[in-house]
């Protein structure tokens, strides 16, 4: 984790508690997820995608596409939901995406999205919820 202070904090055992433990892996150890792993990857219902560590909103459906990375993808966050920081680990330079209410690791941006933002967020399934929109 970076040093901002969010809005929404959580002792260590309190994420541990509140968490999964693969959800406590993502979001605070900034791990991945094994790719294809998560049913968010196949999720097309109209709704909107949000952290699970605190509930804030991050995306909604009509950003999702298809990537065949085995991550769920989007092209454009919801204004002021993620924050990005440089992660130089495993010997290279991404652009790691957090949750800007609690810190949350959620995953990486990239380049090479489709039109129009030309972004692609690869985000982790298990450090999301979905809510499905109402009828």
């Amino acid at each position: 984790m970076d040093t901002h202070a969010y809005p929404v904090t959580h002792t260590d055992a309190e994420w541990r508690a509140k968490l999964t433990p693969e959800q406590y892996q993502v979001l605070r150890g900034h791990g991945t997820e094994r790719p294809g792993s998560c049913a968010l990857n196949h999720e097309h219902r109209a709704g909107t995608f949000s952290c699970a560590g605190c509930g804030h909103k991050l995306f909604t459906n009509t950003e999702k596409f298809e990537s065949r990375t085995g991550w769920p993808s989007f092209t454009t966050p919801l204004p002021g939901a993620v924050g990005t920081t440089t992660d130089t680990s495993h010997g290279m330079t991404r652009t790691e995406v957090h949750c800007a209410q609690c810190g949350g690791h959620l995953g990486h941006v990239f380049p090479d999205g489709p039109p129009p933002s030309g972004q692609r967020y690869c985000m982790n399934g298990v450090a999301m919820n979905f809510e499905p929109a109402a009828s």
